[in-house]
């Protein structure tokens, strides 16, 4: 006669099996696309249609072009080609570029003024059918140009502002990233809301978070409800007699609680992809124990630096990545990155329940 009790039994039986069984999901399921940015696999030097056919073995709902060099041209008959094949293998694709402050070290006059750059932007954003337009200020090296940070937010503010009607007659998005050191997320908060929340949002960069002494939960707390797209890694943070080290991994492999953070990325970020950005093997030394370093970073917040400080003090050092010396150095640098990418989208969905594809 078969119980309740027998019943009960066998179900727990059932599930404390099928735990162990290879590929299986142990993760409750999130409603969170999943996808990745092109650079995680930058060492092919793929163009678009490539990346495309890449992206279907991988069954993600999305892919991030960032940068315009990705295209073959940039006329409206290209990219409608492009945008036909990404609906036929059923991929969701968002569009970038690099930095669109003019006085930015890292501003590249290749797409003509500032302002002549974002506005091609949008418009292949607009072409490719999304309505996110992905780009940053700068990076860290930007604290020592004169005037700072603060010279920088001026003129990134204004390109903004100067192609709003732009963006807002094409339903587009401008999603400015927290990027290598720039900025902190209060920062590109104050930045956001200066241009206008109704054409301007973020792309929230978790592995970012780190390079400007900032935990990523923090990060993620600030600039969450201003997210529009994303650029997700692991990242360790550990003590040197200097100060710290921080250093990017693949999922899981880090320090982040991924499941408390897409717990609350749920909550503050409905309906905003979770796009992977694999940056492995990039370590960068933060010697705030010297007093010249805090000639360049004297912005940042206590607060955010005590997460950051508390990471340290909890990491473990974590090596460069060096290509093999009996190997050539790109095919070195393919292998690593497509490995590091794969691992991390496996992590995501057998263990975070992420994407909508099985």
């Amino acid at each position: 006669m078969i119980t309740r009790r027998h019943v009960l039994q066998s179900l727990a039986a059932t599930t404390a099996a099928a735990t162990f069984l290879p590929g299986f999901a142990q993760g409750k399921r999130r409603n969170l696309k999943l996808g990745f940015d092109n650079f995680s696999i930058r060492a092919f030097g793929w163009k678009a249609p490539q990346l495309l056919d890449y992206a279907a073995t991988q069954k993600v709902d999305v892919v991030l072009f960032s940068d315009l060099d990705v295209y073959e041209n940039h006329s409206d008959a290209y990219l409608k080609d492009v945008r036909k094949k990404a609906a036929d293998l059923g991929i969701e694709v968002q569009v970038g570029t690099g930095s669109i402050c003019p006085s930015a070290k890292s501003f590249n006059p290749k797409y003509g003024t500032a302002e002549e750059h974002l506005a091609l932007l949008i418009r292949v954003a607009k072409t490719i059918g999304t309505g996110v337009a992905r780009c940053y200020q700068g990076t860290a090296d930007d604290r020592k140009l004169p005037g700072g940070l603060p010279a920088r937010w001026k003129d990134t503010i204004k390109v903004c502002k100067a192609v709003r009607s732009q963006a807002i007659d094409a339903g587009v998005k401008i999603a400015i990233e927290n990027h290598a050191g720039d900025m902190q997320a209060w920062q590109l908060a104050n930045l956001i809301e200066e241009c206008g929340k109704d054409f301007v949002g973020a792309t929230l960069d978790s592995g970012n978070a780190t390079w400007t002494l900032e935990d990523p939960m923090r990060n993620l707390e600030i600039l969450g409800p201003y997210a529009v797209t994303t650029g997700i890694r692991d990242s360790m943070v550990w003590e040197t007699p200097e100060g710290a080290n921080a250093g990017w991994t693949a999922m899981g492999e880090g320090q982040v609680d991924w499941q408390k953070y897409f717990d609350r990325f749920a909550q503050l970020c409905p309906g905003v992809a979770v796009l992977l950005e694999i940056i492995s093997g990039a370590i960068r030394p933060y010697p705030f124990k010297q007093e010249e370093f805090w000639k360049d970073y004297g912005d940042i917040r206590a607060k955010e630096f005590l997460g950051f400080t508390t990471m340290a003090k909890a990491g473990k050092p974590i090596a460069p990545f060096r290509p093999p010396a009996d190997k050539e150095r790109k095919l070195a640098e393919q292998e690593f990155q497509k490995a590091e990418l794969e691992r991390s989208l496996k992590y995501c969905r057998e263990v975070l329940g992420l994407g909508l594809k099985t």
